[in-house]
């Protein structure tokens, strides 16, 4: 871990003199609520075209300490999910997310720090991504080719600056945002996941204590519905 931090140092000044001369210190809390406008740009994805199975998105930057339930209900779902890292979060919590790979989830980036990038010029993006995409590699020795843009804001810049990573950038789809983060309310998490349930689906989560309890009777419902909860990728 110590290793990682020091091995970063250099690239954390190069972020945060980006942070400094964009005016933007502040890192947000994962999340929003849905009903955000759906982008034209065809390379922001929404859905998936596999119509036999759904996708649960965790997007990751806190909530640790709720991440051994989660993988413990989708093991005994026999379900496979897919996880959006924070940069920053995977520093601290190397073995949590070594975890989450051994259990066979797919792995995407959520970039370094939680900011709006679409307050970002596109070098501010690709560094972003890029520190992220490094990180995640010295950890877990893979190329992720997934982004999800924290609290789904982007431009077409970022859109640019993921094409040159060689990412999809990955929402999720409109009515499918559980806002877990906000209304720790398990009833109410299983409906904004469930409701109208249909192959294709990318429903967002976040790793929190209702989120968890939640779980085993989403992945009931989703599999009654006769859909696999498999990967991004696999419902892409």
């Amino acid at each position: 871990m110590v290793k990682t931090i020091k091995t970063f140092g250099f690239i954390m000044v190069g972020i945060a003199a980006i942070v400094m001369v964009g005016g933007i210190m502040t890192i947000w809390i994962s999340g929003v609520e849905d009903g955000m406008p759906v982008s034209t740009d065809s390379r922001a994805i929404y859905s998936g075209t596999n119509t036999s199975s759904v996708s649960l998105m965790f997007n990751v930057y806190s909530g640790e300490q709720y991440i051994p339930d989660i993988l413990s209900a989708l093991k005994e779902g026999n379900a496979t999910a897919t996880f959006f890292i924070g940069g920053c979060w995977a520093d601290k919590n190397e073995e949590v997310l070594k975890a989450i790979a051994r259990d066979g989830h797919e792995i995407g980036s959520h970039g370094y720090l939680h900011r709006d990038h679409s307050k970002l010029d596109y070098d501010a993006n690709y560094k972003e991504m890029s520190v992220a995409h490094t990180l995640l590699k010295m950890i877990l020795g893979i190329d992720v080719t997934l982004f999800a843009p924290p609290s789904g804001a982007f431009s077409t810049v970022t859109l640019d600056a993921a094409e040159a990573m060689g990412y999809k950038t990955v929402l999720w789809t409109q009515g499918k945002d559980t806002v877990d983060w906000r209304d720790h309310d398990t009833a109410l998490i299983i409906e904004r996941a469930t409701k109208n349930i249909k192959g294709g689906d990318l429903i967002l989560m976040h790793p929190t204590a209702n989120t968890a309890e939640a779980l085993p009777e989403i992945i009931k419902q989703i599999s009654a519905n006769g859909l696999t909860l498999s990967s991004v990728s696999d419902t892409l």
